[in-house]
């Protein structure tokens, strides 16, 4: 009786083991859908639920409920985007031990924020390199247009001189 007492306990345990690990990939499969869903929504909507998630994280500040936010904040659309905040909220969730499957999925959405932040730096400075080079080349065209008319004074200048010889050539001869 003891035997089966201590055999049924262990495979309750099992089971609430197996359970919990199914659960929690039922929970992210359901921020994974709210976030998908959130994305195609209104605007009007997906302020309501970033606001919704952002409550209920600042309520509860259990992992669920920052990935969750996270999610949203690095699917959203611009202006509700905010991929560092995101970022920031994943990065500590990501780097824990064991690899249950929200850590799993808070380290994917993390290291799809940070390489977009990444892509979105490149750009900014791209951007940055490219503007110089065009005030550059706008300062360079000015100053050959500054030398080109210096040279057609410097030209004006020399036919002025020129034109004076030849008048007074023909007076001194």
């Amino acid at each position: 009786m003891r035997l089966a007492a201590g055999l049924m306990i262990l495979l309750l345990a099992g089971c609430a083991i197996l359970r919990h690990g199914a659960g929690e990939s039922l929970q992210v499969s359901e921020i994974v859908s709210a976030a998908v869903l959130a994305a195609r929504a209104a605007p009007e909507e997906q302020r309501r639920q970033l606001n919704h998630a952002q409550q209920m994280f600042a309520a509860v500040q259990d992992d669920m409920n920052r990935v969750r936010f996270a999610a949203l904040l690095a699917m959203l659309p611009a202006p509700l985007r905010d991929e560092a905040r995101a970022t920031a909220l994943l990065e500590p969730l990501a780097a824990r031990r064991p690899e249950t499957p929200l850590v799993q999925f808070a380290a994917l959405l993390a290291a799809g924020t940070a390489e977009r932040q990444r892509i979105t730096r490149d750009l900014r400075a791209a951007e940055r390199r490219e503007e110089v080079a065009e005030e550059r080349g706008s300062a360079l065209r000015q100053q050959a247009d500054t030398l080109r008319q210096q040279l057609d004074a410097l030209k004006s200048i020399e036919r002025g001189i020129l034109e004076r010889e030849e008048r007074r050539r023909p007076t001194n001869r």
